[in-house]
């Protein structure tokens, strides 16, 4: 394998934390960004699993776990939208 495969999912980590950052306007793109986050760390996560041979179980619950926490970011999204009518997230502290 390349050296190359190894630093792929670390520029794509630090990607996701850049539009994390500076994308901070909307509470869609901040959720998107963490998204792309968990998919760079489960692709370094396969990569490192692929090399040594590993089980790919726990990339499965690695998957689930993810899912779970999209699902919920979702849901608060919703709440949002329909409480205050948009996704900004300086509305956003409101709520407390």
């Amino acid at each position: 394998m390349s050296i190359l495969n190894f630093y792929f999912p670390l520029f794509m980590y630090f990607v996701g934390v850049g539009v994390f950052c500076f994308k901070c306007k909307h509470l869609l793109l901040m959720l998107l960004s963490l998204e792309f986050i968990v998919l760079s760390l489960y692709f370094g996560l396969y990569l490192c699993m692929m090399i040594y041979g590993y089980e790919y179980y726990f990339g499965m619950v690695f998957l689930t776990m993810s899912v779970c926490e999209g699902a919920l970011g979702l849901s608060v999204l919703v709440a949002m939208i329909r409480s205050y009518g948009n996704d900004y997230f300086q509305s956003f502290s409101i709520l407390w």
